[in-house]
């Protein structure tokens, strides 16, 4: 990956615009972010690196990224979870140079409306993105709960989804298993799903997935495993192996884009940005 001036955010701007476009020019927040990482090769463990916060050093930066670009009128993330070029995005071609001139231009326009008005922008990728500062909070909130509270807030997550006659299992010592539920996709037709929770505050591994596949055997149709943490890639490629039971997984990003889309725990606010350059047109 070439090195670019300033912030080593920048970094992963032309990237993440070269993900965007292979991807079709929009996609999941959490799923762009994996196809930036795996693009680049970082490994598992680099990703694993956390900040202060406990947020992933890289996944942040590539956040600070998407930040930018977006103050750039380059990705329109006016739909919550969901990154999407916008056509000037399309048509452009980033160099390291360019980029670094856009960042100087955004930097000093909006410096004075944000709280890190002081620090230097180098400082920036030790902070986290202003606008997933709750992202933060939420997630640390969900770590400190307690085993059973964690659950109980799992099990009102997934009825909002629309998964039926969930039943805790966790306190019986289930080899594995924390819940059970009915997911029914018509009047007739419906199929089990067994859940773990765990509040992982560090990555999830492939050896996670295979200790709950055994655990679910011949009891579901489908797995579902939901962590406050991340799942490696190779977790995530043994989740979807062929010829053994699909897991499906919500890692913390997700567990936060769902709290938002239910609003639990969670109400929007409109945040109101001055764009000094529209003034200027009355100077």
């Amino acid at each position: 990956m070439a090195k670019s001036k300033g912030p080593q955010f920048l970094d992963y701007t032309i990237p993440l615009i070269n993900v965007l476009k292979e991807n079709g020019g929009s996609g999941n927040a959490s799923e762009i972010i994996d196809k930036v990482i795996e693009k680049l090769n970082i490994p598992d463990n680099i990703v694993a690196e956390a900040l202060p916060s406990g947020e992933s050093r890289v996944r942040n930066r590539i956040q600070w990224a998407r930040f930018y670009l977006a103050k750039a009128g380059l990705i329109d993330t006016q739909k919550r979870g969901q990154w999407q070029l916008t056509q000037e995005g399309y048509d452009i071609t980033l160099t390291s140079d360019l980029v670094y001139e856009l960042f100087k231009k955004i930097h000093k326009l909006f410096e004075s409306n944000t709280k890190k008005t002081k620090e230097k922008s180098e400082d920036l990728d030790n902070e986290i993105v202003e606008d997933e500062e709750h992202s933060v909070v939420l997630l640390n909130i969900l770590k400190g709960l307690k085993p059973d509270g964690f659950e109980k807030i799992c099990k009102r997550l997934l009825t909002e989804i629309g998964i039926h006659d969930i039943v805790i299992t966790g306190q019986s010592g289930d080899m594995g298993i924390d819940g059970i539920g009915l997911i029914k996709l018509n009047d007739v037709v419906n199929f089990n799903i067994v859940f773990q929770c765990k509040r992982y505050k560090e990555v999830v591994g492939p050896h996670h997935i295979r200790d709950f596949r055994g655990a679910m055997q011949g009891r579901a149709d489908k797995g579902l495993m939901i962590s406050t943490g991340r799942f490696t890639q190779e977790a995530k490629k043994e989740a979807s192996r062929d010829g053994v039971p699909p897991i499906e997984l919500i890692d913390g990003e997700k567990l936060v884009s769902l709290f938002e889309k239910y609003k639990l725990g969670l109400k929007s606010v409109i945040v109101y940005e001055i764009i000094p350059e529209f003034f200027k047109n009355f100077e």
